[in-house]
């Protein structure tokens, strides 16, 4: 008699092999953030890599912004010299400096991130970027499905040349960057201004010139086409930049907050409340991808995402108090009415839109009938590998976005690259 054998669709589940957002091998160097006038003392040197962020966004050379729709390019950080950030950063003490670490060896590289947005412009009062509704991560949708919404949009829109009208302008509403508007683009058109006065104007600095001589493109759409080293900076860059931006005040006492610990933490300027140290917080959830006893996929269209034909998998915030395991079956059986078993651990990523740290699942469904919430999950299907790649061609389906760790989970499932 032949034996009744049950393949568990969870037993060649492997890691993730590649993430985007996770491939930073820099050295922290944790033990130097407290060194006194650290950040001088490496700007300095001309081992030094200085990049920059404003309101969300990263530089990157003029003309790199139109590539980051296009598969198969390169993209890389734009830099500058580190003496000459050192002096910038005398004169814009609003300017934030980020020391990310270090690769050692004989050159001994070190990299520091400033944050440009609440510099100046040129003619102008502060930057919009630096407002909280103009940083990206700051509108956020209050869901992770939200911000995996925004990630499938138009790459492209999130960047360019600061300043640039049109299509561009936009398009990045949905990132929460800001378009043009008060970056002075009235002078630049009204021939009505007097010639004294453009004489009469200051010249630009160092960091005021960066906003329109670089473009300024989004993580989502950078890290794809960067090295790891790079990808791993941007990510690191971000992360910081956006919490920098979003948090101004101490959470406990309401007082003004200052960058301390060479960018990694914040001090409170309230001596009568200990002057405490604040850190980053950062947000978990889970992302899970359910399978059935057929190796069935299950994908669901969220009400938060732009695009009408975007599935992806299962995600949602861990709850105060509650393990991942539990996080995973609860967001399932409340998005789709889908009970799990076993779930397995595959890999994760930081999602800095505003502040996630993505922790991806594959969970085996033990019940098979669909039963959408209807308010965030809008519909949830089963499909096959066959399935689900004839609704990619048809283009009734679309995939996540190549930074998300959703995309590699669904390859992972999948058996190829999307």
């Amino acid at each position: 008699m032949t034996a009744d054998i049950h393949f568990s669709p969870l037993a060649l589940t492997r890691a993730l092999p590649f993430l985007p957002l996770a491939q930073g091998d820099i050295d922290y160097q944790v033990d130097r953030r407290g060194e006194p006038d650290l950040i001088n003392t490496l700007l300095a040197d001309p081992a030094t890599k200085v990049v920059l962020t404003r309101g969300g966004l990263v530089a990157v050379p003029r003309g790199q912004g139109d590539l980051v729709d296009y598969e198969n390019v390169k993209m890389r950080l734009a830099t500058l010299p580190g003496a000459y950030v050192g002096e910038e950063l005398r004169r814009y003490p609003e300017a934030v400096a980020m020391f990310l670490g270090s690769y050692g060896g004989v050159r001994g590289e070190c990299v520091i991130a400033v944050d440009i947005s609440r510099v100046p412009e040129i003619g102008e009062g502060a930057v919009p970027g630096a407002q909280p509704n103009g940083v990206l991560g700051v509108q956020d949708a209050g869901t992770v499905d939200g911000a995996m919404g925004l990630a499938n949009a138009n790459s492209n829109a999130a960047g360019k040349r600061a300043g640039e009208s049109g299509g561009a302008a936009e398009s990045a509403a949905p990132f929460g960057v800001p378009d043009s508007a008060g970056q002075g683009a009235d002078d630049a058109f009204d021939e009505s201004v007097s010639t004294l006065a453009s004489h009469a104007a200051p010249k630009p600095t160092l960091l005021q010139q960066a906003v329109t001589r670089f473009d300024w493109v989004d993580l989502r759409g950078f890290a794809p086409h960067a090295n790891a080293r790079e990808a791993g900076q941007a990510t690191s860059a971000v992360t910081l930049s956006i919490w920098h931006s979003r948090q101004r005040f101490c959470p406990t006492c309401g007082a003004p907050v200052l960058p301390a610990l060479a960018g990694w933490a914040q001090r409170c300027s309230n001596q009568a409340d200990g002057n405490r140290i604040l850190f980053p917080r950062v947000e978990p959830a889970v992302i899970t991808a359910v399978v059935d006893g057929q190796d069935r996929l299950l994908l669901q269209h969220n009400a938060a995402w732009k695009d009408p034909n975007l599935y992806s998998v299962s995600a949602g915030f861990v709850e105060a108090g509650e393990n991942l395991e539990h996080a995973c079956r609860r967001e399932a059986r409340e998005e789709t009415g889908i009970q799990l078993g076993e779930v397995r651990y595959l890999g994760s990523q930081p999602w800095p839109f505003p502040a996630s740290l993505m922790m991806a699942f594959k969970a085996h469904a033990i019940t098979t009938d669909v039963h959408v919430d209807g308010s965030e999950t809008v519909t949830a299907r089963w499909v096959t590998r066959d399935e689900y790649t004839a609704e990619l061609i048809a283009g009734r389906m679309v995939a996540p976005g190549r930074a998300t760790i959703a995309r590699y989970m669904i390859e992972e499932w999948l058996g190829r690259e999307l």
